[in-house]
């Protein structure tokens, strides 16, 4: 169950996918406060701007609960593998600086990722399943999540996959835009995992911000099923009202990416169910809904 009391909302990462989707989720919500920054109000590679951006909210909260959805990270996977240090500074320091500072006084939510796992599983990866990544935006990530545990405190890491949304780069919007462009295209059929549209992921998020009581301190959130980036842009091409067949699948071997990608990237959710917090739809009526709402440049 939810809290009826006014809730103090801080949002990083604003301007992002995700971070569109959270604000305008939470706008609705007239009898609550939210603060909303991007890479200008809180630079994540400045402790200092981290720290002093996290008390100064949580200072105006004083009489409201505090919650802080984490939505801001280093994305760029592939220049991750030559920019490590800067990706450690967003995806690896700054959860811990936040953590640090929310312990006691607010809630942390954190986005992580299924990049924390080698992808060589053939069965979902549960929460408490070994991590092992294979990517330097992975270990980054993952040092994220081991600086929130050192803290300990009110805080969930919350992990997704194969994210995409109205706003920002992503899968479905890069297939909307070809089918337009190209008569066939060619796309990997040897990685499988579950497409999360943005606005489901922003949902759950703000539904564990809101919970009361005691939190888990890790969860995993994506929408319900499995399918290869090969099967979701097939349908995406149904969506479009295009053939499918247009879609030709083709191996990870003929698309190297200077960063490993994970073959299996299918994340147990029921940790999240479990813990009494909404079932996401399956994937598939997500990406309908999704594209009701339009995703072509």
């Amino acid at each position: 169950m939810s809290t009826a009391a006014a809730i103090s909302w801080l949002v990083t990462g604003a301007r992002g996918q995700l971070g569109h989707d959270l604000l305008e989720l939470l706008s609705g919500r007239a009898d609550d406060q939210v603060t909303a920054v991007g890479r200008a109000e809180m630079d994540l590679t400045d402790e200092s701007s981290v720290r002093s951006g996290v008390r100064d909210w949580l200072d105006r909260s004083a009489g409201s609960r505090a919650v802080l959805l984490n939505a801001a990270a280093y994305t760029a996977v592939d220049a991750a593998e030559t920019d490590e240090a800067a990706a450690q500074l967003v995806n690896g320091a700054a959860p811990g600086w936040m953590a640090e500072e929310t312990a006691g006084r607010g809630r942390l939510v954190h986005v992580s990722t299924d990049y924390v796992f080698d992808g060589s599983a053939t069965e979902p990866y549960r929460v408490d399943a070994a991590t092992a990544p294979r990517s330097a935006y992975g270990r980054t990530k993952l040092a994220g999540e081991q600086a929130i545990a050192a803290v300990g405190g009110d805080a969930t890491v919350v992990r997704t996959a194969w994210v995409y949304g109205r706003h920002g780069g992503n899968f479905v919007r890069t297939m909307t835009n070809l089918e337009a462009q190209r008569e066939t295209l060619s796309v990997v059929d040897d990685q499988v995992g579950s497409p999360t549209w943005s606005a489901d992921l922003a949902g759950g998020l703000v539904e564990l911000g809101e919970r009361d009581g005691d939190v888990p301190p890790v969860l995993h959130y994506t929408n319900s099923g499995q399918v290869s980036w090969h099967g979701l842009a097939r349908a995406v091409f149904e969506e479009l009202g295009a053939d499918p067949a247009r879609v030709q699948p083709t191996s990870s071997a003929e698309f190297v990416r200077p960063a490993p990608r994970p073959a299996y990237s299918v994340l147990d959710g029921s940790a999240w169910t479990g813990s009494g917090l909404t079932a996401p739809r399956p994937w598939r009526e997500a990406l309908r809904l999704a594209m009701q709402e339009g995703f072509r440049d």
